[in-house]
């Protein structure tokens, strides 16, 4: 391809508009119908290390490319063609000819627009947005540089390539430390604390654009990321009119409709933001029916970049917003056509050729390349906030190998691949070679960076994270009490960072047996997080919920249900009702029902999560099956053992096609119904059942594992009921004397009740 100027014989390249890490946009003329367009083309990868994360790019580039011609609207941009030619994929995209919002704002050094054009704008934007939204699609990263003011003053919506059909939105959980995608100056708080984005999330960055060309900065326009979140989150802007007074009345009540805190503060949909506006620019006064609700300002004053912030704020980064942003690298020499590096194929590190040598003796890499590894490293980290572990980690490895040649080994970079890597391998069940690869990054940040290095505090306490996981939890407390003693003298007692070891601590402290020592910590996180980040904020939730486990755990069941139903609430107003996180706090609602003999209330709590985990999940989902459980549980401790023997052994069937023989949760569904048999004086039969599980689980556990004693102590009940009482007390003695030779602290069954 390089050594043409044509794509498929149709489209000829002519200038270079502009280019990024993994993309280059060209003015093109199109030779079939004479007219000049703009030519999208995704940049090939080498061969080498990049077959996941090209095969990654490329799905996503086609994505936008679907989406975006399947839009038809003048406020849109509009896509004639897309395909793929030697390789490269391309779109084909309508020239535009005008600035974007950033450059106007840039342009005019950062004052604001006039009113005139601001007003319009917000009109063509609505406008445009009324009709993306319709077609059921979500931008999900609207912002300045997103929005183009062309020459003849139409508006138009750009780059659609992380937008998400609305059916397939659910909700866009945090993972680790990282926040949704978006840009953090026009990020939505349901974005932000990963709660469920729908439409109104675009309207919210709408009304943060619109405060940014009205006043010159966005509404919360400070110094750190954490302080923009926080400010989205929690503090309610300054009306746009203390900023600058010429701005119209109605124009200040509908930004602030738009950046309300919840959707449903907002206005409904963009179209009647639309009627809003154009009702407030003609002069006719609105009907109650569009006037929406009376915005009572100033509301809770924002805190600004000369006010003293808390000492957990610093060192984060802001992202960007509209002033400042400029292409990564230098534009190339364009007059061959496509770059050379891009279809030549050669690996990467061909780029560091004929630059100096570091220190060690290894070539300087260029700014190109650690641009495009880092364009990479990020792609890896959206793979990841959106559940596609495998991939990711593919990405996280060839990036990491990359930075590594290039870089070097303890080179923070190359660090930060591999914690992204041992991150992987933890979400995807490879725990210890997770733990070598945080150990590795822990012992390279410290030798690097220093002991209390925010970085290599984060490596060592994974380190704990994944020692839990393997059931080394006397390692894990002394990494965690190490990591927490360093975070509170680095960042102070409450630096979110030091808050999260301190509930990691307490749940760890729970699994060595400890719980009054586990249910003290806990209270304590969860009364700082809500002092610090608000009652219902999920971090403060999810310290909650460790609250109420522990309370069930030293058996103060009224205290636990309390607490269990404050967290479904407050998960219910925060991320929604069919937000996972709500689903299993009632879950554990109907646990504290159950225990506290109230089974009449759990059955019918469980009968309706039923409904729900089906209707959400899928009658097969895991979750629905243990909501299941639960309902048949309680079926038998009201003594319904027929309807109770029923549902166990049709949930036990379909954990066994889904989850496999062996799966704990099916092992507990095979014991359900031996307690079924049991009482329905079946005990023959409940015999066999209780056998195959006690099997199971010495094959998978061990002999003297807790769950495999607790089954051998089930079979041994049986055979007392079916008279074979010498066979019993010799199973009584065996379990005995392996539960004397092993002295670890016990483990609950999997999905009990």
């Amino acid at each position: 391809m390089a050594d043409t100027r044509l794509i498929q014989s149709r489209y000829r390249l002519l200038d270079l508009i502009g280019r990024g890490g993994m993309g280059e946009v060209w003015r093109a003329r199109d030779e079939s119908l004479g007219r000049h367009v703009a030519v999208k083309c995704l940049k090939p990868m080498g061969p080498q290390h990049d077959q996941s994360f090209t095969r990654v790019l490329r799905e996503r580039f086609r994505r936008e490319a679907r989406v975006a011609a399947a839009l038809q609207h003048r406020g849109v941009t509009v896509v004639h063609d897309f395909g793929e030619h030697e390789g490269v994929l391309y779109l084909v995209m309508e020239l535009l000819e005008g600035r974007n919002l950033s450059q106007l704002l840039e342009d005019n050094e950062q004052h604001p627009l006039p009113v005139a054009d601001i007003v319009d704008i917000a009109e063509q934007v609505a406008d445009a947005l009324g009709y993306t939204h319709r077609q059921g699609i979500v931008h999900r990263d609207l912002k300045p540089a997103n929005i183009m003011r062309l020459t003849d003053g139409t508006v138009k919506i750009c780059d659609f390539g992380i937008a998400r059909l609305g059916h397939d939105m659910g909700s866009s959980r945090l993972t680790g430390t990282g926040i949704a995608m978006g840009t953090p100056h026009y990020m939505s708080p349901e974005q932000i604390s990963g709660g469920h984005i729908d439409h109104r999330s675009d309207l919210y960055s709408l009304g943060c654009v619109l405060y940014e060309i009205a006043t010159g900065a966005p509404p919360f326009d400070l110094e750190d990321s954490w302080s923009i979140l926080v400010g989205h989150r929690d503090t309610q802007p300054r009306p746009p009119r203390t900023h600058r007074a010429e701005l119209p009345d109605f124009f200040d009540r509908v930004v602030l409709e738009l950046l309300a805190k919840t959707p449903e503060e907002r206005p409904v949909d963009a179209g009647a933001l639309k009627q809003r506006i154009v009702i407030g620019r003609t002069g006719v006064q609105p009907s109650p029916e569009l006037s929406g609700r009376v915005w009572l300002a100033p509301p809770v004053p924002v805190v600004r970049p000369g006010q003293q912030l808390p000492a957990w704020t610093r060192g984060m980064t802001t992202g960007h917003k509209a002033a400042g942003t400029r292409l990564p690298v230098a534009l190339p020499d364009h007059s061959a056509g496509l770059t050379g590096e891009w279809t030549t194929g050669t690996d990467l590190r061909g780029l560091t050729g004929g630059l100096p040598l570091v220190a060690d003796g290894r070539p300087t890499p260029s700014p190109e390349l650690l641009s495009v590894l880092a364009s990479r490293h990020n792609a890896g980290l959206n793979l990841g906030r959106l559940g596609h572990w495998e991939e990711a980690g593919e990405v996280h490895r060839a990036v990491a190998a990359e930075r590594e040649h290039a870089l070097g080994p303890d080179h923070p970079d190359t660090l930060a691949s591999r914690y992204e890597v041992g991150f992987t391998l933890s979400r995807t069940g490879r725990v210890p070679d997770a733990l070598r690869e945080f150990d590795r990054v822990a012992r390279g940040r410290e030798r690097v960076l220093g002991p209390d290095h925010p970085d290599t505090l984060a490596a060592r306490q994974e380190t704990a994270y994944v020692l839990g996981r393997l059931g080394r939890y006397f390692e894990a407390h002394q990494v965690y009490a190490e990591v927490l003693a360093s975070r509170e003298r680095s960042m102070g007692p409450d630096h979110p960072d030091t808050l999260r070891c301190r509930h990691n601590l307490a749940f760890n402290l729970g699994r060595l047996g400890r719980l009054e020592d586990s249910y003290r910590m806990a209270e304590e996180v969860a009364a700082a997080r809500a002092r610090l980040l608000g009652a219902e904020h999920p971090d403060t939730l999810v310290t909650l919920y460790e609250v109420a486990y522990t309370l069930g755990r030293l058996g103060r069941w009224p205290q636990a249900l309390q607490t269990y139903r404050e967290v479904a609430r407050g998960r219910e107003r925060v991320l929604g009702p069919d937000h996972p996180d709500t689903l299993s706090a009632r879950y554990e609602v109907g646990i504290g029902l159950g225990r506290m003999g109230r089974s009449e209330e759990a059955l019918e709590l469980y009968r309706a999560l039923v409904d729900d985990r089906t209707r959400v999940g899928g009658p097969t989902d895991p979750e629905t099956l243990r909501a299941r459980h639960g309902l048949g549980v309680n079926l038998g401790r009201l003594a319904r053992w027929e309807e109770a023997l029923a549902e166990a052994r049709d949930v036990c069937a379909i954990r066994e096609r889904v989850l496999g023989p062996d799966h704990p949760d099916t092992l507990v569904s095979r014991r359900e119904v031996a307690v079924g048999l049991g009482w329905l004086g079946r005990w023959a039969d409940a015999l066999t059942a209780y056998r195959r599980v006690a099997g199971a689980r010495e094959r998978l556990l061990g002999a003297g594992h807790p769950d495999t004693l607790a089954a051998r102590n089930d079979e041994a009940h049986c055979l007392e009921q079916l008279g074979r009482g010498t066979e019993a007390v010799e199973l009584y003695r065996q379990v005995a004397a392996l539960r004397r030779g092993q002295q670890a602290p016990g483990t609950a069954v999997s999905g009990q009740v």
